[in-house]
């Protein structure tokens, strides 16, 4: 092969990896968007079931557990529900703006991250405002199938109700007043309780109780 060679296959080379680099560019842009809205959309819904009975639900604040970004919201009933109708400048249709007047705080939500076998565990937790959990919900893990992934399975996720931040503690077998952990997954069902729920709530009794007490 002579130099001449090298030096085309090379250029080559160089042209497919920049053409290919533009073209995932490319699709990046016009996708990412998408991807954004589509999550956007799908945590909100994921809210709104966390506290169906909430006219609306308010981002508050924000934390870093495991130093991932992570919110915290309240949930409130609105003193009076503003419906209003604006036209998209875009599209011309028209839709409705909703406007919460005089909001009343009736709980709140945490998103949290637990550290689990295989996988940061994403989940969300709604509170009351005496800080007693009322359901919990796992947004996204990379668990293993047929054991860690058992934290999904209602038969888990029901145990939380009515739980204080002191009884989120998982045992190994039958408990009356605490988690009874996921047989062969005790870490990934710690990673929920006491790391991605039971954090979230203790978070949201520190930056909240004097609030709620005031």
């Amino acid at each position: 092969m002579t130099v001449k060679d090298m030096v085309k296959i090379t250029l080559n080379l160089v042209v497919i990896y920049v053409v290919g680099g533009l073209i995932m560019a490319f699709v990046y842009a016009k996708t990412s968007p998408i991807m954004f809205i589509k999550a956007k959309e799908e945590k909100e819904a994921a809210l709104k079931l966390m506290m169906p009975e909430a006219d609306a639900i308010a981002a508050i604040g924000e934390w870093s557990p495991h130093e991932k970004k992570a919110e915290y919201y309240a949930a409130q009933k609105c003193g009076e529900l503003k419906v209003t109708s604006v036209t998209d400048e875009k599209t011309g249709k028209i839709k409705e703006e909703k406007e919460c007047l005089n909001p009343e705080d009736i709980g709140y939500i945490v998103e949290g991250f637990g550290k689990g076998y295989s996988s940061y565990i994403h989940v969300l937790a709604s509170v009351d405002k005496n800080f007693i959990v009322q359901k919990i919900s796992v947004l996204g893990h990379g668990e293993t199938p047929g054991l860690g992934d058992e934290i999904e399975k209602d038969y888990f996720l029901n145990q939380f109700e009515g739980k204080s931040a002191d009884n989120l503690v998982v045992i190994k077998g039958e408990t009356p007043d605490k988690i009874q952990a996921i047989t062969g997954a005790t870490i990934s069902s710690r990673a929920v309780t006491e790391d991605g729920v039971k954090n979230g709530v203790i978070m949201l009794k520190e930056k909240l109780s004097g609030e709620v007490q005031g």
